[in-house]
């Protein structure tokens, strides 16, 4: 198990080897798909009881640290 965060951890032994919310089987992918459908935390705390505001933000803060990636898109011709 890989802590990439003090709140996500990625296992390839759990919901196949995506970023988690640590201690769940609740992937990060999940819950930012709930806030980009307009779901507020509160909604989403709501929705799953075990999670913590705190894993919310983490959840963003994950999101936003790999945007600071370097990408490059490659033409195939």
């Amino acid at each position: 198990m890989e802590y990439i965060a003090e709140r996500i951890t990625i296992d390839d032994n759990i919901c196949n080897g995506r970023p988690t919310i640590r201690g769940t089987r609740i992937t990060v992918q999940t819950v930012l798909e709930f806030l980009s459908a307009g779901d507020s935390a509160k909604d989403i705390l709501a929705q799953y009881p075990s999670l913590e505001p705190e894993d919310i933000n983490a959840c963003i803060k994950f999101a936003a640290d790999l945007m600071k990636s370097n990408f490059s898109i490659k033409h195939v011709k």
